[in-house]
Order: C-alpha cells, then structure tokens, then sequence
C-alpha cells in the first residue's frame, strides 16, 4: 500500500496549496466472478437480500484500483490526489471494470 499519498474527493486540501501539477492518473481493473459464484448470486437475486459475493467483489475492487491509482501519481512524482472519482461498467455478461482517477498534484502546507 502506498500510504504517503494523500486522495480526496475534493478540489483542494484545508491548510495545504497546490505547488505542482502533474495531470491525470487512473488505476483501471477488470474482475470476474467464477461460474459457481455466479449461480449462487442468481440463486440469491431470486429470494432477494444482499448479494455479499458480488459487494466483496466490488469492495476489493475498489480498494485495488484506488491503489493503482496512487502507483500511478508516486510514479509522476505526486504526493496527493485531487477530485477522486470511480467509474464502473460490465463488460460482456460476467465481468466488471473499475476505475480510480483524478489529479496528481504535489501540495504543500500554507505558509503563515
């Protein structure tokens, strides 16, 4: 896990300005559930309820592509995130992609 940088869904950071620019980073996935799987959670749609397969699923999907995302602005040199987003869809009928992006940016304590 890359600890050291900073991710917010906001535009900025309190107490902190924005010194350095580096542009758009992503961390992409693409994950599938395996055939059992899936005819349990279609077993399970029918009766209703969380589906915990699936949301465990897209958690750790999440989690990972947030983390490839942070690679991603360590690599550019970047200590901090700005405007996190996620952006999903299927692909085909058993798989799913995530998506992490916003702005790689270097921030740095305000003076006073």
């Amino acid at each position: 896990m890359n600890e050291s940088i900073l991710v917010v869904t906001t535009n900025d950071v309190a107490g902190y300005e924005v010194v350095k620019v580096h542009g758009e980073v992503f961390g992409l996935l693409v994950r599938s559930r395996n055939l059992i799987s899936n005819i349990g959670a279609s077993l399970k749609s029918i009766i209703g309820g969380e589906i915990g397969g699936y949301t465990k699923l897209l958690s750790d999907s999440r989690m990972e592509a947030i983390e490839r995302m942070k690679q991603a602005a360590a690599e550019k040199g970047a200590n901090a995130v700005l405007a996190m987003r996620f952006d999903t869809g299927d692909i085909g009928t058993s798989m799913n992609e995530v998506a992490a992006y916003g702005t790689a940016v270097t921030i740095q304590p305000i003076q006073r």
